[in-house]
């Protein structure tokens, strides 16, 4: 169907079973969907990592971010901690196998979001034109 110029497409609605139930959606996806979520996912993705490792991929987080972000995937069950009994004890990062089969969806995005950049630069300077007071 379209209307104008435009096409409509419909998409399906994902649903708990019952109206305005939130059903625990809303929980994982401001999880996984935040920024250093997805960056520390994306860095575990190519193997184990140990915090200075995953510190200096990841630019611009600090560290008690890295440390609550991987508590947090911790806590989910998306990442594991080994503690390794040396002096210093050595701690590694890895994902589970739930959070190995999230890279999927990950990468998907990131794919989507590379082969459409331009495309929304161009849109984001039509609407900056369009919209900015003279």
């Amino acid at each position: 169907m379209s209307v104008g110029h435009m096409a409509v497409t419909t998409v399906p609605v994902v649903s708990c079973g019952q109206e305005h139930e939130d059903c625990g959606i809303r929980d994982v996806l401001d999880r996984v969907g935040d920024k250093w979520s997805v960056l520390v996912i994306v860095e575990l993705a190519q193997g184990v990592r140990r915090f200075s490792q995953l510190q200096r991929a990841i630019s611009g987080i600090s560290q008690r971010m890295l440390t609550l972000t991987v508590r947090r995937l911790e806590r989910d069950g998306l990442v594991s901690r080994t503690v390794h009994p040396e002096v210093p004890p050595r701690v590694e990062y890895e994902l589970t196998p739930m959070g190995h089969s999230l890279t999927f969806l990950v990468k998907s995005l990131a794919d989507w979001s590379a082969d459409h950049r331009e495309v929304i630069a161009e849109s984001r300077q039509r609407w900056d034109a369009a919209n900015t007071a003279p």
